[in-house]
């Protein structure tokens, strides 16, 4: 799955960002927000999208995608769709790299892969989640057209989140 936006290129992951989503994947706001995947090295991120993303993308046609920025080929965050466990409807997840937030690039990925998602997988729900302390995420959440509903617990550790949804 590939798509453009006027600034980035958003495309499925793939092996070759095994680099890349290991210093994702370590960042602070990564490990607070989302948690510590124990990723210590690229092979370790490139065998965390053999295990986790490609398996998705393989059953559905969707999972994560790196996002890419145009003008300097750069790979700069992900943003996706996942099917998660304790989530009715398809969960749109995104993350940056320090330097690329506060940019507008999450709102362009995210808006973009909600639409392209719609039309080419008719998907229905789109939903997120988030920590309660995660106030930038929220912000964006409520930005992207999705609402609040509720607090849910998520498997395996149950932790509290907060979920928002959008029906089409």
């Amino acid at each position: 799955m590939q798509f453009e936006t006027k600034r980035l290129i958003i495309r499925s992951t793939n092996i070759d960002d095994g680099a890349f989503i290991y210093e994702l994947l370590n960042t602070p706001k990564w490990i607070k927000y989302i948690g510590d995947r124990n990723l210590k090295s690229a092979k370790d991120g490139e065998n965390y999208i053999k295990e986790k993303m490609i398996p998705q993308l393989k059953r559905l046609g969707y999972s994560n995608n790196t996002v890419i920025l145009k003008e300097s080929n750069t790979k700069i965050g992900s943003c996706g769709l996942y099917n998660r466990d304790g989530i009715d409807g398809v969960d749109i997840g995104f993350a940056f790299l320090p330097k690329y937030e506060k940019k507008g690039f999450a709102f362009e990925s995210a808006s973009e892969l909600i639409k392209f998602s719609k039309k080419h997988f008719n998907i229905k729900k789109i939903s997120a989640i988030t920590t309660k302390e995660n106030k930038a995420s929220q912000k964006l959440i409520l930005k992207l057209g999705l609402n609040f509903d509720k607090i849910i617990e998520i498997p395996p550790n149950n932790d509290e989140m907060l979920l928002y949804n959008m029906n089409s």
